[in-house]
């Protein structure tokens, strides 16, 4: 499906040129085809090969064939994460800086033209929530802000990371995307990660969700992680905004650039979110609905996929859901999350970016995965998924 011709290594090319290389092999139309044909017979060869797999095996895990055998998928994937990862899950706080932007996305609370209250954290305000945080027991945390580069840019991320370094184990950021350059800056002041979810693949239907601002940038924001990879980063976070286009061929599209990423940039850490699309201030947005099971089957295709990378799960997930894929995949997870500037010292409910759902507190986090002896029975939990 992809070309073997394709020099990963060769630098003399754009990284748009050897990126489009890539994904020109197959269409969004080619990978809806595939799925279309996939039967059973497929989904058990593939569910019987060694690691590593293929995009198109991916592809045969996410289909509605392979759904019938969600219960072996998730027997493998449980078995493959205590393997490699143990009983260990690293917990994290998003920090939320600023609520400004610059952007209009049409599902996003933050958007420029949702009439909402618009905050960013000064100094003192930066330090009150890392106490707040430090007071939880987090040593991780994920900077969060809008895309607004005259109040939250560059210069202001560095001088958080300076601020909170001192107080935490690891920095992560999900901002606007930056230059190779900014990146290398921030990574010398301490950054570990960068999140940048390509929201959706679909190149024709990007703009419509992003009709102005940076963002609308498709190809910008395409290339971002090639620009971290350059950069140095430690960790890159991927991911599709689940409820745009079909999750199905987006989360495909997904692993075809994680295929590429792991190729070129081989001693770079890769992580991938599933972020599900949730109410927001403003209003709701829900245009191709994911049903928890089919969650699930994406978080197990995921790591059957790729054994060693590390799968997220936010507090946009209710807790029941959480408290079980925790045990079949799931190795990083959110807790007491809060999505407004300034939401864990002084929360204000009218600035946060979407509703979250699982709102128990990171000490009942622990306790649960602490109780959590990975023995669920497939059939105590199934019936009851959404």
């Amino acid at each position: 499906m992809i070309s073997e011709n394709i020099d990963l290594n060769d630098n003399t090319a754009s990284v748009s040129t050897a990126y489009q290389r890539i994904f020109g092999s197959i269409s969004w139309s080619d990978a809806q085809h595939i799925l279309a044909v996939v039967k059973e017979d497929d989904v058990k060869r593939v569910l019987q090969k060694p690691s590593p797999l293929t995009p198109e095996d991916f592809l045969k895990l996410l289909s509605p064939v392979a759904g019938k055998y969600l219960e072996t998928m998730a027997t493998m994937s449980a078995s493959i994460t205590r393997k490699r990862f143990g009983n260990t899950m690293q917990l994290y706080a998003p920090m939320y800086l600023s609520n400004e932007c610059q952007n209009i996305c049409t599902y996003c609370g933050f958007s420029m033209t949702n009439k909402m209250p618009r905050k960013t954290l000064s100094d003192a305000e930066i330090l009150q929530e890392a106490h707040a945080l430090k007071s939880m027991g987090f040593e991780h945390v994920l900077l969060v802000t809008g895309e607004a580069t005259k109040t939250v840019g560059t210069d202001y991320i560095q001088h958080a990371i300076q601020l909170l370094k001192p107080h935490f184990a690891q920095i992560s950021i999900e901002i606007q995307p930056l230059e190779q350059l900014e990146y290398q800056m921030l990574r010398e002041e301490g950054l570990h990660a960068v999140l940048v979810y390509q929201e959706t693949y679909r190149s024709e239907t990007y703009k419509q969700y992003h009709p102005k601002g940076k963002k609308s940038n498709y190809a910008y924001r395409l290339d971002t992680p090639d620009r971290l990879g350059r950069a140095g980063v430690h960790k890159i976070g991927l991911g599709a905004l689940l409820g745009l286009e079909d999750w199905r061929i987006d989360s495909f599209f997904t692993a075809m650039h994680l295929d590429y990423l792991q190729k070129k940039y081989w001693q770079t850490r890769f992580s991938v979110s599933f972020p599900r699309m949730r109410p927001f201030e403003g209003g709701a947005f829900e245009v191709y609905p994911m049903s928890e099971k089919e969650l699930l089957q994406l978080i197990c295709a995921w790591r059957i996929f790729r054994e060693d990378i590390e799968l997220s799960l936010s507090t946009r997930e209710r807790a029941y859901f959480r408290d079980h894929v925790c045990t079949l995949g799931i190795t990083s997870m959110s807790a007491g999350s809060r999505t407004e500037p300034g939401g864990y010292s002084q929360p204000e409910q009218a600035l946060e970016q979407f509703e979250i759902d699982d709102n128990r507190s990171p000490e009942q986090i622990a306790s649960m995965l602490t109780q959590n002896k990975m023995d669920v029975i497939w059939k105590d939990w199934d019936p009851v998924l959404h």
